[in-house]
């Protein structure tokens, strides 16, 4: 019976973890999924450093090439639920959650659709190393993202329930 219930728990994890594994192996596709951006049909690829990735509740998503683009998706989607919002971390180029991102604005780094930069780190110390190589302000995301909607004219009654 002991071996029974070990062996299931052994399974169990096994499982847990080919879940994960696939779950990140697909967002990491994204670029495939989405090789331009929705938006203005810059090539993800080419900004592989500041896509984004907006992943909705009724399993659709938008492939953006930046925070300004993911602003137009999500101002001009305002009655649908997002599942994830993630975007590129500038420094690995891996996807990361938007939300808890450590976000640099400004700096000498040229933008991406945009004359003031916006750039995430998922380490609060490549943000910092950054600043000091780059210039720009540590900020949230909630600050990136109105700096986005304020560049784009979409700051009217805009939710950060995203």
């Amino acid at each position: 019976m002991r071996i029974k219930v070990i062996c299931a728990t052994v399974m169990l994890f096994v499982m847990a973890i080919t879940v994960l594994v696939f779950a990140q192996a697909e967002k990491e596709n994204d670029i495939k999924l989405h090789k331009n951006c929705k938006h203005c049909n810059m090539d993800r690829e080419k900004f592989n450093f500041s896509r984004m990735l907006i992943e909705y509740e009724d399993g659709t998503s938008a492939g953006l090439c930046s925070i300004r683009c993911a602003a137009v998706e999500l101002s001009q989607n305002k009655g649908r639920k997002v599942k994830s919002l993630l975007v590129a971390d500038y420094a690995t180029k891996k996807l990361t959650d938007a939300r808890t991102a450590t976000w640099v604005i400004g700096g000498k780094q040229q933008g991406v659709m945009t004359s003031v930069p916006k750039w995430a780190f998922s380490r609060q110390e490549d943000a910092q190393k950054f600043t000091k190589e780059s210039g720009g302000k540590i900020a949230s995301f909630d600050e990136a993202i109105k700096a986005a909607e304020d560049e784009t004219g979409n700051r009217k009654k805009t939710s950060h329930a995203y």
